[in-house]
């Protein structure tokens, strides 16, 4: 199974409550945070949810 390289890009100031939920249930906390995550339904639900937010790469 492939993995994910998510990097949060921008604040999470200001922003919708489940929006930050979300980033920090990825482990994503503070701008430059990346983290590597499985490449599965549950993941991509959550990069699309907060797209606008993070960069993702191939691991």
């Amino acid at each position: 199974m492939a993995n994910l390289n998510i990097t949060l890009v921008k604040s999470l100031n200001d922003r919708v409550k489940a929006q930050v939920a979300t980033a920090n249930s990825l482990g994503l906390r503070k701008i430059g945070d990346t983290t590597t995550q499985p490449d599965n339904a549950q993941t991509q639900g959550k990069i699309k949810k907060i797209a606008h937010l993070i960069k993702v790469t191939e691991a």
